[in-house]
C-alpha cells in the first residue's frame, strides 16, 4: 500500500495500527521491492549537503595566485611589445602549471568525498521480515528500525516495541538527561519535541536498552533536518602540520620575495629592459613561493587514508594520521580485537559435575561428556542451557548460499544459543515457548543481564553475568535432586569450580533463574545453575602484530572485562604479558593517582576494568608525555576515545557512538590493522618529509643560483621561460612521485617519532641547505665557466638549465630517505623512474629539437658537454651521501620514525 506520508498526521497521538496504516507498512517491515520504490519517490535519507566545490570553480580557483595573475598580465604585455614567442611560451607553460594544480585539487576532492561515503552510518531493519543492516541513508518511510544502546538513530520514527529504551536527545532539545520511550499514545497534539517519548528522532542516541520504531520521516523531513549534519561528513579542518607548513609557506614567501626584489632592481640598474626583469622576477617568484605546500600535504593525507582502508582502517579525520606514526602506546581490547571473536563454550559446571563439550565455533553439532565418556543432558544441564539461551539475544542462522553457520548478535552469547542447541535446546522453539517480557539489560556496573519470561504457572527471571555479580544475588543452588539453600561451602566449591576454568584461558559466565519474579526483585534471592566456560582463540595475526610494534617501541596494552586469570594466559599467549603485571579494576580503584603513576609503565594488563577505567589509564599514561591509542566498541568507552590521542572504535561491533568520537574506525575490528595503520601514519608522513625536503632544497637552489650571478655581476643564468619550466619539470612529477614512495625497510624498527619535534629537525634542515647550497656552487661555476670560456650566453644559460635540472633529479633520488644511503634500493619507486625518464625525455627535446629552440632560449649541446653538465650535477649526490654519512658517525641523524 502506498503511503500517504504528504498530508499533515500527528505521528505521536496515534495508535500504533493507525501510524503502520498511514505509513504503508508493518511490523515486519518492508519488502526490497517496496524500500527501492519508496527510495526512488522520497529520495536518500540524509541532509542537503553544502555547496560542494565544482570542477569549473576548482580550475578558476588555480587563477586566485597574485603571481599568476600578475605574470599573465605582464606576458601578454610582453606580446605586444613584440616578445611573442616568449610569451606564448610563459602563457603555455603557467597553464600546464594551473592544470597541474587543478587536477592536484581534484583529486584530493575526489579522495575526501570517498572518505565521506566510506564513514556513512549504518542502520538495522527489517526487510521482507529479515533483520539487514544497510546504510542509513537508504532508510524510507516505513522502515521498521531495530534499536539498541549506542545507536544513532537514523530517521524521525513512532516506538512499536520498547525494553527499557532511553534515548539522548539533547543534541536536538537541549535536555542534558536522556528520556525514557514508551509506545503509548500521547493525547496533547502540541506537545514540544521532548515531550514526544513514543518517538525517536533521527541524530539522537539510544543511551539504554532496544527497541523497535517504525520510520515516519527522512531526510530534510525531520526534525533534525535543518539544524544537524549527519555522520559521512569527514572532519576537513586544517592539521597541525598543514597549519605548520601554511606559517613555513608565508615566511619563505615574503623572503624569496625579497630576493627576487633585489635580483630585479640589480638587473634593472644594470641597463636591462624593466619588462624583462619584470617578467623574470614574477616568474622566479612564481617558481620558488612554495604556495602549494599544504595542498600538496592534503592529497597526501588524503590518498594516504585512502590505502588505509584497503589495510581495514578509515580514518575519519586527516590530523589522526599525523598522530598516528607518533603513538607510543595501543591499549586494545581483547575479544575480537587480539582474539577471533567466535566464542565457543569449552567447559560446564552444573551440580556439582565438570563437563567438557565438543564442536568448534558456531556449528550446533557436538554432545557433552564427564571424565571422557558421553552422557545424556540431564535436567540441571538442561535448564542450565535454556536459561543461558533465553537470556540471550544472538540468533543462530543457517546461510543457505555456503551451508555455514553464522551468528547475529554478541558472540558470548552465540556461544549460549550454540551449546544449548547441541543438547537439542534451539533458540527459536524457546522463545516462542517461553516469551521473554522484561530485561534488565547488561550494564559495565552490575556486569550482568536478567531477562523475565512466561511460563505456566507465572513468570521466571534467568540472569547471566560474572560468576561473582551472579553468585552475589543467589541464595540457593540448583541440584540433581533439587532446589537446595546455597551454603558457604557450595560457594567455595563453585569459586574453585570458576578458577580451574578461568585456568584454562576459558572466559567464564554464571547462570541463575529465580520463579515467580518480579522486575524489580528479579536479581535477589535467585537460584544458582552453575557456570559455563567459553573460549575465543587469538588470532593467528595478532601476534605477529604484537611483536612487530614492540620491535617498533611501541607499548601493547591489553585492556579487558575478562576474568584476570583469562586475560593473563590470552596476552602471554600473545606476547603482550612478558615481565609486567597484572591490574584488576578493584585493584586500580584502590590505587591513588601518585602510585598508579609511578607503576603505570609496569602494568600490561588491565582485567575486570570498566570504560571509566580506560579513561584514568589513559590520562596516566598521556601525563607521562605517551600519544595513545586506544580501542573501545561500547557507549561507555567514547569519553576515553575522545581523550585519547587516536581513539580506535570497532567497525563490526562498536556503535555508532564510539565511531563518531573515535578518529579512526577498523572495519575488521582485528589488532593487526591497527599496527598496519600506524605503519601507514609513519610511512605518510616520511614521504611528506621527503617531498619538503626536495621541493625546499631545489628551491633554495634556484633562488641560490639567481642571486648568486647576480652579486658577481653576471647576466642572468636562466630566462623566464626556463625558470618556468625547471619549476614545472622538477616540482611537479618527480615531487608528487616522493609522496608515493614505498616506506623504507626500517620504518618499523624505530621507536615512535616525537610529535612536539616537527618536519624541520637539524638533519632535516641539514641535507635541505647542502644540497640548496650545492647546487648554487655548481650552476654558479657552470654558468660562469661557458660564458667565460664562449662568450656565448645562450650557450651558458642552456648549459644552466641542463644542470639544473639533472641536479634536482639526482636529489630527487637522494631525498627517497634522510638516514640511509641512495645505494640503498636506489629505483624502487617506479613513479619516480617513470617521472624522471619522462622529464629527462622533455629536456633531451628541449635541447635538441630546432622548433624549441626558439621558444626555451636554448641550442644544441655536444656529447661531451652533456658528460659535464651531467657529472658536475651528480656531484651533488656525492655531497648528500657525506652529509648523511656524517650525521650518522656524528650520531644527530634522525632515528624516529
Amino acid at each position: 500500500m502506498k503511503p500517504i506520508i504528504a498530508t499533515p498526521f500527528l505521528w505521536h497521538t496515534s495508535s500504533i495500527e493507525d501510524v503502520f496504516t498511514h505509513v504503508g507498512s508493518d511490523p515486519h517491515g518492508l519488502s526490497s521491492e517496496e524500500a527501492g520504490r519508496r527510495l526512488s519517490e522520497f529520495g536518500r535519507n540524509e541532509l542537503r549537503a553544502g555547496t560542494r566545490t565544482s570542477a569549473l570553480e576548482l580550475f578558476v580557483g588555480q587563477f586566485k595566485n597574485v603571481l599568476v595573475v600578475i605574470l599573465l598580465i605582464a606576458t601578454t604585455l610582453s606580446f605586444f611589445l613584440g616578445h611573442s614567442i616568449e610569451a606564448i611560451a610563459i602563457a603555455v607553460i603557467v597553464l600546464f602549471a594551473v592544470i597541474l594544480g587543478f587536477l592536484q585539487e581534484y583529486r584530493a576532492e575526489k579522495a575526501i568525498e570517498a572518505l565521506r561515503k566510506m564513514a556513512a552510518p549504518m542502520a538495522t531493519v527489517l526487510r521482507d521480515g529479515e533483520e539487514e543492516e544497510i546504510f542509513a541513508h537508504d532508510v524510507v518511510p516505513g522502515d521498521v528500525l531495530l534499536l539498541k544502546a549506542g545507536d544513532k538513530v537514523p530517521a524521525d520514527a513512532r516506538m512499536i516495541e520498547v525494553v527499557n529504551l532511553k534515548a539522548d536527545e539533547g543534541v536536538l532539545t537541549g535536555e542534558s538527561v536522556s528520556v525514557e520511550k514508551h509506545t503509548e499514545i500521547i493525547r496533547k497534539d502540541t506537545a514540544a519535541v521532548a515531550d514526544r517519548k513514543n518517538m525517536v528522532y533521527a541524530g539522537t542516541i539510544v543511551s539504554y536498552g532496544r527497541g523497535r520504531a517504525v520510520t515516519t520521516a527522512t531526510g530534510m523531513r525531520t526534525e533534525f533536518g535543518s539544524i544537524a549534519t549527519m555522520l559521512q561528513h569527514v572532519k576537513t579542518e586544517l592539521t597541525p602540520l598543514q597549519k605548520n607548513l601554511n606559517r613555513l609557506g608565508h615566511v619563505l614567501a615574503r623572503v624569496a620575495l625579497v630576493i627576487v626584489a633585489i635580483i630585479v632592481a640589480v638587473g634593472v640598474a644594470r641597463g636591462q629592459s624593466f619588462i624583462e626583469m619584470f617578467i623574470f622576477g614574477i616568474a622566479l617568484a612564481v617558481a620558488v613561493v612554495p604556495e602549494a605546500l599544504p595542498a600538496v600535504v592534503t592529497i597526501s593525507l588524503a590518498f594516504g587514508v585512502q590505502r588505509m582502508v584497503k589495510r581495514h582502517a578509515l580514518v575519519r579525520r586527516l590530523s589522526a594520521v599525523e598522530t598516528l606514526g607518533s603513538t607510543s602506546v595501543i591499549c586494545s581490547d581483547k575479544t575480537g580485537t587480539l582474539t577471533k571473536d567466535e566464542m565457543t563454550v569449552r567447559k560446564v559446571y552444573v551440580a556439582g559435575h565438570m563437563l567438557d563439550v565438543s564442536g568448534s565455533g558456531y556449528d550446533p553439532r557436538g554432545h557433552f561428556s564427564r571424565d571422557g565418556v558421553a552422557i545424556d543432558p540431564f535436567e540441571p544441564l538442561i535448564q542450565l542451557l535454556r536459561a543461558g539461551s533465553l537470556a540471550s539475544d544472538a540468533h543462530l542462522q543457517q546461510h543457505e548460499s555456503d551451508g555455514l553457520w553464522h551468528m547475529k548478535g554478541d558472540p558470548t552469547e552465540g556461544a549460549l544459543v550454540v551449546v544449548a542447541a547441541k543438547a537439542g535446546l534451539h533458540k527459536g522453539d524457546l522463545d516462542n515457548q517461553f516469551p521473554r517480557v522484561q530485561e534488565i539489560p547488561f550494564s559495565a556496573e552490575t556486569k550482568r543481564m536478567t531477562t523475565l519470561h512466561t511460563v505456566k504457572d507465572g513468570v521466571i527471571a534467568y540472569a547471566k553475568g560474572a560468576p561473582e555479580m551472579i553468585l552475589a544475588t543467589c541464595t540457593r543452588l540448583r541440584t540433581e535432586k533439587g532446589i537446595v539453600p546455597l551454603t558457604e561451602k557450595d560457594r567455595e566449591a563453585i569459586l574453585k569450580a570458576e578458577k580451574n576454568i578461568a585456568g584454562g584461558a576459558l572466559r567464564v559466565l554464571a547462570i541463575a533463574e529465580k520463579s515467580n519474579a518480579e522486575l524489580k526483585t528479579a536479581e535477589q534471592d535467585m537460584t544458582f545453575l552453575g557456570l559455563v566456560g567459553m573460549m575465543d582463540p587469538p588470532r593467528v595475526e595478532a601476534k605477529a602484530a604484537v611483536e612487530r610494534c614492540q620491535q617498533a617501541g611501541i607499548k601493547v596494552v591489553m585492556i579487558t572485562g575478562d576474568h584476570p586469570i583469562t586475560a593473563e594466559a590470552i596476552a602471554r599467549e600473545l606476547g603482550i604479558l612478558q615481565k609486567g603485571k597484572v591490574v584488576t579494576g578493584v585493584e586500580l580503584d584502590a590505587m591513588n593517582d601518585s602510585d598508579f603513576a609511578s607503576t603505570i609503565m609496569t602494568i600490561e594488563v588491565y582485567a575486570r576494568v570498566s570504560p571509566a577505567h580506560k579513561l584514568r589509564v589513559v590520562t596516566a599514561l598521556q601525563q607521562r608525555g605517551k600519544i595513545v591509542a586506544m580501542t573501545g566498541d561500547g557507549v561507555n568507552d567514547a569519553p576515553a576515545l575522545k581523550k585519547a590521542d587516536i581513539g580506535i572504535a570497532m567497525g563490526i561491533t562498536g556503535t555508532d557512538v564510539t565511531r563518531e568520537a573515535a578518529a579512526m574506525t577498523l572495519t575488521d575490528d582485528n589488532f593487526a590493522s591497527i599496527v598496519a595503520a600506524v605503519e601507514e601514519g609513519r610511512g605518510i608522513f616520511s614521504n611528506i618529509k621527503k617531498y619538503l625536503m626536495y621541493l625546499l632544497s631545489s628551491n633554495i637552489g634556484e633562488i641560490g643560483l639567481m642571486a648568486g650571478t647576480a652579486l658577481l655581476g653576471l647576466p642572468l643564468p636562466l630566462s623566464a621561460v626556463q625558470i618556468l619550466y625547471v619549476n614545472l619539470a622538477t616540482d611537479g612529477l618527480p615531487a608528487l612521485a616522493l609522496a608515493m614512495d614505498p616506506p623504507e625497510d626500517d620504518l618499523m624498527d624505530r621507536p615512535p617519532r616525537d610529535r612536539n619535534k616537527g618536519i624541520f629537525t637539524r638533519p632535516v634542515v641539514t641535507l635541505m641547505m647542502v644540497g640548496g647550497l650545492w647546487s648554487t656552487a655548481v650552476n654558479v661555476g657552470i654558468f660562469t665557466w661557458v660564458l667565460t670560456t664562449y662568450g656565448d650566453i645562450n650557450h651558458a644559460m642552456t648549459m644552466t638549465f641542463v644542470s639544473l635540472t639533472l641536479i634536482q633529479f639526482f636529489k630527487a633520488y637522494n631525498f627517497r630517505s634522510d638516514r640511509l644511503s641512495v645505494l640503498h634500493r636506489t629505483f624502487a619507486n617506479r613513479w619516480l623512474n617513470a617521472a624522471i625518464l619522462w622529464e629527462l625525455f622533455l629536456l633531451i627535446a628541449i635541447v635538441h629539437v630546432p622548433f624549441f629552440h626558439a621558444i626555451f632560449g636554448t641550442r644544441t649541446l655536444s656529447l661531451t658537454e652533456w658528460m659535464i653538465a651531467g657529472g658536475l650535477a651528480a656531484s651533488v649526490s656525492v655531497a648528500l651521501e657525506v652529509t648523511k654519512y656524517l650525521q650518522r658517525r656524528l650520531h644527530i641523524v634522525e632515528h624516529e620514525a
